[in-house]
């Protein structure tokens, strides 16, 4: 537990430092290539948008893109990929707190449901594998239970305790 919570104190003094970086980008021209710069673009076809840092003409650095339907990641991005560490927020009220790499869920993070249920541990290629744990906190006949071990493919798998 005190991992994540350095973990978090750590994700958000990067974020919060990096964002002061970024305004020391000049911003993005209108009608030049995004290089080394700070812009908003927002896609005509979809509506969705992204408010960020650019280079090479892609999403690079800090930003923020919001769906058109709603859901909304703020965090780090690579060559126009989700990298490093973020938090995904779904319309439906859940969220992803933790590491991404190449657009998935990778490495270290907690899964937030809607209900209130949670999992805290790994995923490897956007799906949970390796040790986790998984709280039963939404109010029905499985609150207060907690699963402590190994995951497969977003699957119990090994050894583990519930």
């Amino acid at each position: 537990m005190r991992n994540l919570i350095a973990k978090l104190f750590l994700t958000v003094g990067v974020l919060l430092g990096s964002a002061g970086v970024s305004f020391a980008l000049s911003p993005c021209s209108e009608n030049g290539y995004w290089h080394n710069c700070f812009g908003t673009y927002t896609y005509a076809k979809s509506g969705n948008r992204y408010v960020g840092e650019f280079r090479n003409g892609k999403h690079h650095g800090q930003g923020t893109f919001t769906w058109a339907g709603g859901d909304k990641y703020v965090g780090e991005w690579r060559n126009g990929k989700r990298n490093g560490q973020g938090t995904y927020t779904y319309v439906s009220g859940s969220k992803h707190v933790g590491e991404y790499r190449n657009n998935q869920r990778h490495g270290q993070g907690t899964y937030t449901f809607a209900n209130g249920n949670k999992y805290v541990g790994e995923y490897r290629n956007g799906k949970v594998r390796g040790q986790g744990t998984y709280y039963h906190l939404a109010d029905n006949k499985h609150k207060g239970a907690k699963y402590v071990g190994e995951y497969r493919n977003g699957k119990l798998h090994g050894q583990g305790t519930y």
